[in-house]
């Protein structure tokens, strides 16, 4: 686990590394610098994982959910718009090639990675 997270650490850097905004050099939605927005990114991965992780454990212990609907729409919701950066970190992982449009998509999408993936841990807390 421990070389699986330094992969995706370095991979969030590299990512960094090609994508700058013309002429403002600030990184994603939000208009970070190059550090904020690596921390940034990790810190969405991190979360996105977190509740990745917490939905397979209520699945699996066969426990009742509530809103199950509600639950699945909002998973699915997350797993679309966090699949650029988890195809980003499967990509760095296997060693594969990471294109310019790829890393621009990570840094579009993170905002919404990051908004789907709370909304998930809301429901999770609710349960």
């Amino acid at each position: 686990m421990v070389n699986f997270l330094s992969v995706i650490l370095i991979g969030m850097l590299l990512l960094l590394s090609g994508c700058s905004m013309p002429f403002s050099g600030r990184y994603g939605a939000n208009g970070q610098t190059k550090e904020e927005f690596t921390q940034y990114v990790e810190g969405v991965f991190r979360l996105q994982n977190s509740v990745t992780s917490e939905l397979m454990e209520l699945q699996e212990s066969g426990g009742s959910i509530k809103n199950r609907e509600d639950l699945l729409k909002a998973e699915q919701s997350m797993q679309e718009a966090c699949a650029p950066l988890n195809e980003y970190v499967s990509r760095e992982s296997d060693g594969s090639s990471i294109g310019l449009f790829l890393r621009r998509q990570v840094e579009k999408t993170a905002v919404d990675c990051e908004s789907a993936a709370k909304q998930v841990k809301q429901y999770l807390s609710n349960q």
